[in-house]
C-alpha cells in the first residue's frame, strides 16, 4: 500500500490539506466525475455531513468505501 499523499482542497473558500493514499485519491476523483462534481465540491459535501469527531481524510475514505460497497450490492441484484 502506498503512503498517504498530501494534496490541497478548497472548502468554503479556504485551502486545506488532506492526506490520502493514491488509491483513495483515484477513487475519490472517479466518484466526483461520476457525479459531475468538481473534487472540491464533493469534498465540501462530505465535510458538511461528517461527524466533527472524524477528520476529513477519514470521512473521505469512508465515503469512498460506502460508495463502492453500495455499487457492489446494487450490481449483485
Amino acid at each position: 500500500m502506498s503512503r498517504p499523499i498530501k494534496r490541497s482542497l478548497t472548502l468554503k473558500g479556504h485551502r486545506t490539506s488532506v492526506s490520502l493514499e493514491d488509491a483513495f485519491w483515484v477513487s475519490f476523483r472517479e466518484i466526483a466525475d461520476e457525479k459531475g462534481l468538481a473534487i472540491n465540491a464533493l469534498a465540501a459535501e462530505i465535510d458538511a455531513s461528517r461527524d466533527l469527531d472524524a477528520g476529513l481524510a477519514s470521512a473521505i475514505r469512508l465515503y469512498v468505501l460506502r460508495h463502492y460497497k453500495s455499487s457492489t450490492k446494487a450490481s449483485d441484484k
